[in-house]
């Protein structure tokens, strides 16, 4: 069998890390050419047997399914799905569902579809040959709850593992601690076959939740305290979401990893740093079941990497769902949220975040990552793809007072166009999308903040006596403003200067100190705009023992009912804008267009406003 190719020279050109490094030496030196799976037939992918290549590289992305899926997890996605892709090998998503009680098939949906959204749905795709048939590359810890526990009564027949029946607290306080070594179980010298017994009372329901467990039989003076008899087993009745109540004994996670890894052939197995003090638990494990036999040798090697830390963020599941348990979030989805469907319906793209993962790179050092960062890569996804647009967020009405005067009536309005693009943004021999068409007539829509009656020095927009153009319009002058009882400003004047229009010949007969977004009360549409900001103003919220909830931003979301032009309005849900000057938009993917309600979310603004 012909080895992997190696990589391009564009891939060459890539930077370079410790785990690239290990995974070219691995090719070069064969490691893995001859390595087979070594279990009986049924116990492990069988769905997909036949697709395994022992030469190839294969990287692994092993989601638990008890939550949804967070920034975090897309730099690892990116990482995994990448490097099999860069090296000609696969990646399996592997849901690794070994604790019932707190996984659910709504998480394993949408785990699924955000791996996909992020773009690496031709690794795993649905059949439409075949509906519901698994496809190669997508697997579940449960297919391997055979295999797992007979590789337990192994370790048990062999002298590796035994029963405990101390109690949770007994186990804690024996553990030891850094400075103290552990104590050996009482329980620790029953025979292989004692212990064979009881474990096969507790698969077959005989005692109750938590009255004892499997442990590995390792070393309790370890001073790395995973290997002081780390638990592989417990009781737990609770219906499983794959296996229905097939078990009561479920496997640990530590346990339960490498035999996924060892069952699926998988080469690198690429974790966080949190996972690095179980890197032995790892090794022995898989040395001890390729002595029995179970397995075949080479076994998966584990690499640790930093996890990322991204300011302003949390990630911790159980904080998140606190989140939304105590309703300080509208949902798991919300935009403020930094889970990939919140992260979806806030408008980044998948282009922007695996930008993003390439930037921020591979280390073994932990270290923070501003998230101006991540703005920044949406921001270049976006600069030649979202169609332009204007937006007035904070309307006042602008009444061209002269306007009869010069076209007849006041009732008279005329087209205005725009490109949707830049012609900068258009690629040559690239087919320019149609401009953008919109109307103005006596009054229009501008921000209230273009309009200063006194104004402050080196302001250059509309106050009396001043001259600026209507974007994409006629040149105005100002002549003053009307006010309500409290001194308010209703109405903003100006008198429109014919012969002015943009793109005509006399469009610089006039010339103008600046221009402004504006909206014609004949076309603009209402719409809701969701100005989301940080969720926390901390940017290390929950660091140091922190009480995140104490940072919780108050004006992370304002919603505001502004006035669109009508090629916004037209939006489809998810399709991206930038609204001229105030930044970038999303026509939110669930609420737009319901009931012909027309709702943006701001996404990021133009440039990085936060540190300001």
């Amino acid at each position: 069998m012909s080895s992997p190719a190696k990589p391009t020279p564009a891939d060459a050109a890539k930077p370079s890390n410790f785990i690239r490094q290990a995974i070219e030496a691995d090719l070069e030196k064969g490691t893995h050419a001859q390595r087979m799976w070594g279990g009986q037939p049924g116990d492990g992918p069988s769905h997909a047997a036949g697709a395994l290549d022992p030469a190839r590289i294969r990287t692994r992305f092993p989601p638990e399914p008890n939550g949804y899926l967070h920034i975090g997890h897309a730099k690892s996605i990116w990482l995994n799905f990448s490097l099999a892709q860069e090296y000609g090998g696969v990646c399996h998503l592997r849901f690794d569902d070994t604790n019932p009680e707190k996984e659910e098939q709504e998480y394993v949906d949408s785990i699924r579809d955000m791996v996909r959204w992020l773009g690496w749905d031709h690794h795993f795709a649905d059949d439409p040959a075949r509906p519901g048939v698994k496809q190669p590359h997508e697997y579940f810890a449960s297919d391997y709850f055979d295999f797992m526990y007979r590789a337990a009564e192994y370790l048990i027949e062999a002298g590796h593992a035994y029963v405990d029946e101390q109690t949770p607290e007994q186990m804690r306080a024996t553990r030891g601690d850094f400075g103290t070594p552990g104590t050996n179980s009482p329980f620790r010298d029953r025979s292989p076959a004692d212990n064979l017994a009881r474990f096969r009372e507790m698969r077959d329901g005989q005692h109750a939740d938590g009255a004892m467990v499997l442990r590995a039989k390792i070393d309790m003076a370890s001073p790395n305290i995973n290997l002081r008899d780390p638990t592989i087993y417990r009781i737990r009745r609770a219906t499983h979401h794959n296996t229905g109540d097939k078990w009561c004994i479920y496997p640990m996670y530590t346990y339960a990893h490498p035999i996924e890894d060892a069952l699926e052939q998988i080469t690198h197995s690429i974790c966080t740093l949190e996972f690095e003090d179980q890197r032995p638990f790892y090794d022995w494990l898989l040395e001890r079941l390729i002595e029995g036999g179970l397995l075949k040798a080479p076994p998966p090697r584990q690499y640790e990497f930093a996890r990322l830390n991204l300011t302003y963020v949390i990630t911790s599941k159980r904080k998140l769902a606190q989140l939304v348990n105590e309703k300080k979030v509208s949902g798991w989805d919300d935009p403020r949220m930094p889970t990939i469907v919140g992260l979806r319906r806030r408008g980044y793209t998948p282009e922007a975040i695996q930008l993003f993962a390439e930037r921020i790179g591979v280390t073994k050092s932990d270290s923070w990552i501003d998230y101006s960062t991540l703005d920044g890569c949406l921001r270049e996804d976006l600069e030649n793809k979202a169609h332009r647009g204007m937006a007035v967020l904070d309307p006042v009405k602008l009444v061209l007072t002269n306007w009869a005067e010069v076209f007849g009536s006041d009732a008279y309005t005329e087209d205005c166009t725009q490109p949707a693009l830049p012609h900068s943004a258009i690629a040559e021999g690239q087919t320019p999308p149609p401009d953008r068409v919109f109307k103005i007539g006596k009054d229009v829509w501008i921000e209230r903040e273009d309009f200063e009656e006194v104004p402050p020095k080196g302001y250059k927009r509309l106050f009396p006596g001043n001259v600026v153009r209507l974007k994409g319009g006629y040149v105005i002058e100002c002549t003053g403003c009307a006010k309500d009882a409290d001194g308010k400003v209703t109405e903003v004047h100006a008198k429109v200067i014919a012969g002015t229009k943009s793109g005509t010949p006399g469009a610089d007969s006039v010339k103008a100190k600046a221009a402004i977004t504006w909206v014609g009360a004949a076309d603009g549409v209402s719409a809701e705009v969701r100005l989301y900001d940080h969720l926390f103003t901390d940017p290390q919220p929950d660091a140091g023992g922190k009480n995140f909830l104490d940072a919780l931003n108050p004006d992370s979301l304002k919603v505001v009912t502004a006035v669109v032009e009508p090629s916004l309005a037209a939006a489809k849900p998810d399709q991206k804008f930038q609204f001229e000057r105030h930044g970038y938009f999303v026509a939110d993917r669930a609420d737009h267009g319901v009931g012909g309600k027309v709702v943006f979310n701001r996404v990021t603004g133009l440039k990085d406003g936060w540190g300001k």
